[in-house]
């Protein structure tokens, strides 16, 4: 789904982020171009970092 429509960024694209080492909004910022434009897509964003990160954290404790 896209969260960013100003760059085209989708909720696959953040969690990829995330995998890469993005953990906060700034650096989905500078990799992705999140929320640099127009900024209605940063609440949700945000959303789907958080969650991409609970997974991430999720994982690591069950390896």
């Amino acid at each position: 789904m896209y969260i960013c429509i100003c760059k085209g960024v989708t909720d696959t694209a953040i969690r990829e982020a995330v995998c890469q080492g993005a953990y906060r909004m700034r650096d989905l910022k500078s990799c992705l171009g999140v929320s640099e434009q127009c900024g209605l897509c940063a609440a949700h964003a945000q959303e789907v970092l958080e969650q991409a990160l609970e997974q991430k954290s999720y994982k690591s404790v069950l390896v």
